[in-house]
């Protein structure tokens, strides 16, 4: 049976998804920030018969997040993302994604697959000279959004009020290094709730890479946030620095999909 989700399923549902932080980080993250029932904002479960929860479905502005330990209604999922005429986007892992997206009516656009990894130790991680890494503050950022805008790979609308507001509402993090009386290397998180957190933003300043000055700022964020009993994860496409990631005990978890479906799509009845 799937039904809609309220603040009463909140225990039933965390107990479900905090097992798998790294994995759920958005899930989580966003009935933190805004509960069960917001214009932008929904969540279904899916009950077994003896009326325990099995899966979940989460709608985030146009994205459709299903996430699900065991079997579960993957057909139901997707009826209520095809009778929905005002999304764009399924995402999730792939075992999970490919069971609902075999039902959606939606003609679909484009999909894209990216490694997910996840770290839950400190096991692999050198504390070593790591006294040069800064947390960043509020202060820090426009010269850390300097940075990011030096880099060609960096494509990102985020303003510097975006960047400063996240780091004060704890939802994200920087750690950085300054040489030259400028910041050449930085690693920050996203989307960071009680339980899990996702690595961003990693990058050297052209002129100063192969140093270490990133997996340094890494080392030393990837500590701190472990230590505080939180899951880490990233993704990535390219394996070479999936090597790097899993150097300091990162591991592949599986991949994360990302599936585009035609908008104002009218069903035949």
């Amino acid at each position: 049976m799937i039904r809609r989700l309220t603040e009463a399923d909140h225990t039933e549902c965390i107990s479900l998804l905090t097992p798998y932080a790294a994995e759920n980080l958005f899930i989580l993250g966003d009935i933190e920030a805004f509960g069960y029932d917001q214009p932008f904002q929904k969540l279904w479960g899916d009950f077994s018969d003896d009326g325990e929860l099995r899966a979940v479905l989460m709608k985030y502005e146009k994205n459709y997040i299903p996430f699900a330990s065991t079997a579960f209604d993957a057909e139901g999922f997707a009826s209520i993302i095809s009778e929905d005429q005002d999304f764009l986007m399924v995402s999730g892992l792939e075992h999970v994604t490919e069971q609902v997206e075999a039902y959606i009516k939606h003609p679909s656009q484009s999909r894209r697959k990216l490694y997910y990894a996840k770290c839950d130790n400190v096991e692999k991680l050198s504390l070593t000279n790591l006294k040069e890494v800064m947390n960043a503050s509020s202060e820090d950022i426009p010269s850390i959004h300097e940075l990011h805008n030096s880099i060609d790979e960096f494509n990102t609308s985020e303003t510097v009020e975006e960047k400063q507001r996240n780091l004060e509402k704890g939802i994200s993090r920087t750690y950085y290094l300054s040489l030259d009386g400028q910041v050449v290397s930085a690693a920050s998180t996203a989307a960071e709730n009680s339980q899990s957190a996702m690595i961003v933003g990693v990058c050297t300043r052209p002129g100063y890479k192969r140093k270490g000055y990133a997996t340094k700022c890494m080392m030393k964020l990837c500590y701190d946030v472990l230590t505080e009993g939180k899951d880490l994860c990233l993704f990535y496409d390219n394996p070479e620095a999936g090597n790097i990631y899993k150097r300091i005990g990162f591991r592949d978890i599986e991949k994360w999909t990302m599936s585009y479906f035609e908008t104002n799509y009218a069903m035949s009845l």
